[in-house]
């Protein structure tokens, strides 16, 4: 228990101490740009909430040496020090607003190859024919290795747009990996997964729904990185585990990213790292909760932002079910990917074409209902 409670203590008091010493550091630390395509928050807001989430890990290195667990305290501070780069860099960019999309890749990267390096966390089977033939030699599983560990933070960071949106996701997706590494018996994996979802719900309770802080890039990169850390060691260490169940754990930020790169790139011909404010979050947002768009206040437009979130959750859970289902069978995830491709895709063009499923906006129906209910209370006299 104190394995998911210290983590959550710890983060959520961090947190606090961030939001209360604001004064000090906001010229540097704040958001203050409302006008952005991806800018959905109504008043300036701290965004470098991973340092809170950062600090707890580190803590819960201490108490594993403590306890005694050397095993679980090395596999931690390998972890923690492998995500360096990919933290500080986007941390930098939260105070600086001057690292670069590349610059910040390329520092994820570099996390990545150092896990290669110290953690033997590489991608040495696929189960897809042809792949497996390259990360075969050590060059192609370094490299599949690389591309995906950066490919997933990348994917984590663009979800990111809302309260408690990646984070509850990377909570989900942290608690599925760690039920397979209860399965396999893998106590340490098993350890920072449960550590995990503590330190994020400790950033969490001040992010969801009232938006007080952010994750802020260093704090998105970074829980990326340590997701993706963990289901490679994962398939790594255990042959039973399907390697396509990181990838069906990662799906929904993993297909949002690759669905963008195609939509800007062959539909609207423009440079695939073009910020732009048509994501499936960010449609749900405009379209699905517009019935609160009259209302321009900070209060309301807070609330709107908050009740986006759990739409995606809902959709993240759809894929996590089947992942839990068949974590040790490559042709049933192999199935679910390509399922859950075909749903977002059908999901997404209804959205962009006004086309809403009923299912997606019950406020509608509501509403329609109170039109109606209203017609014929006016319509008939009263006596």
């Amino acid at each position: 228990m104190l394995t998911f409670f210290l983590p959550l203590l710890a983060s959520a008091v961090l947190t606090l101490l961030v939001l209360k010493s604001a004064g000090v550091h906001s010229h540097l630390s704040t958001d203050g740009d409302l006008s952005g395509p991806q800018k959905f928050h109504a008043r300036p807001v701290p965004r470098i909430g991973g340092v809170g989430m950062y600090a707890a890990l580190w803590l819960m290195v201490a108490w594993a040496h403590f306890r005694g667990e050397a095993g679980i305290a090395r596999f931690g501070t390998g972890i923690l020090l492998c995500g360096v780069p990919a933290f500080a860099f986007g941390l930098i960019e939260d105070l600086t607003k001057r690292v670069s999309p590349p610059v910040r890749l390329l520092a994820t990267s570099v996390s990545a190859a150092l896990g290669v390096a110290f953690l033997s966390a590489a991608i040495t089977r696929t189960d897809i024919p042809g792949l497996d033939l390259l990360v075969s030699t050590g060059l192609g599983a370094l490299l599949a290795t690389i591309f995906a560990v950066a490919g997933v933070a990348n994917a984590v960071n663009i979800v990111d747009g809302f309260n408690g949106l990646s984070t509850m996701c990377v909570s989900l997706m942290l608690m599925a990996i760690g039920y397979v590494a209860y399965e396999v018996h893998d106590r340490e994996l098993l350890f920072w997964s449960v550590a995990g979802v503590g330190a994020i719900l400790g950033f969490f309770v001040w992010n969801f729904p009232a938006g007080l802080i952010f994750l802020g890039d260093g704090g998105a990169y970074f829980l990326g990185f340590f997701l993706a850390e963990l289901g490679i060691v994962l398939i790594s260490r255990y042959e039973q585990v399907s390697p396509l169940f990181p990838l069906m754990v990662c799906i929904y930020p993993v297909f949002e990213t690759v669905f963008s790169i195609y939509r800007r790139k062959f539909i609207r011909s423009v440079p695939p790292g073009l910020p732009d404010g048509i994501h499936l979050h960010s449609l749900i947002y405009r379209r699905v909760m517009r019935w609160a768009s009259g209302q321009t206040d900070a209060r309301h437009l807070t609330r709107r932002n908050s009740m986006t979130a759990p739409y995606l959750w809902a959709l993240c859970t759809l894929s996590l079910i089947p992942a839990l289902l068949f974590w040790d069978s490559s042709r049933m995830l192999a199935a679910c990917i390509v399922l859950f491709g075909f749903v977002y895709v059908v999901i997404y063009w209804r959205i962009v074409r006004f086309r809403t499923p009923r299912w997606l906006a019950p406020h509608r129906r509501r509403r329609l209902f109170g039109g109606r209910s209203r017609r014929r209370l006016t319509a008939r006299p009263t006596k």
